[in-house]
């Protein structure tokens, strides 16, 4: 998907890869080899999220690595230029990109404790907001995004929001654009993928990548 020159491609489950001035990377999951990358942002210590197996196809000594508080510690085996730990409501800028970190928990699960500090991130490039929710069910904290032109939701359930509560996510954040993530690895399918389209598509517009 391409808008206001940035190209972003879904690389499976919680995985992205954003092109624009620099190569951007969102919680890489069993890709294949890469671009390297400029900059990796990891919402949060999960295997599925945090992988380094994957984190070694796309680091080298010139990447910046964004990570939440709780993966201190777990990037010594990898080649990268620096990292910097976030927690929620943590703003700092990289290049042209700014970078919003944001609160991701559960409210009615154990996986995700909102005192973990996992974030999901805003990312302001080009004038475009891109809102990556991370692992997170509906929080009261999405009445605080503003302005958010691409949401990348998880639908799953299980671990994270269900398709109805994206949907209500949906109606709360008023993105341009929605996508739906965390389906085709782990739990659920283009399934529920399509019906997340079906139901939020009342609302902004839908694109599964």
């Amino acid at each position: 998907m391409e808008l206001n020159n940035i190209d972003l491609e879904w690389l499976g489950h919680d995985g992205f890869k954003i092109k624009s001035s620099i190569i951007v990377y969102i919680d890489p999951f069993k890709i294949k080899q890469d671009e390297k990358a400029d900059l990796i942002l990891i919402t949060h210590e999960h295997y599925d999220h945090l992988s380094l197996d994957d984190l070694k196809k796309i680091s080298n000594k010139n990447t910046i690595i964004v990570a939440s508080e709780i993966c201190k510690g777990k990037f010594s085996n990898l080649s990268y230029k620096e990292v910097k730990f976030v927690k929620p409501e943590d703003k700092i800028k990289i290049d042209d990109i700014n970078i919003e970190a944001v609160y991701a928990y559960n409210t009615n699960k154990q996986f995700h404790p909102k005192q973990g500090n996992r974030v999901g991130y805003i990312l302001t490039i080009n004038n475009t907001r891109i809102y990556h929710a991370g692992d997170t069910d509906l929080i009261p904290e999405m009445n605080n995004l503003k302005n958010i032109d691409i949401a990348l939701l998880p639908i799953s359930g299980t671990y994270v929001m269900d398709v109805n509560e994206a949907v209500e996510a949906v109606k709360i954040i008023k993105p341009r654009i929605a996508v739906p993530m965390h389906y085709g690895a782990i739990i659920a399918t283009r399934k529920e993928a399509e019906e997340f389209k079906n139901l939020a598509s009342k609302y902004c517009k839908v694109e599964i990548l």
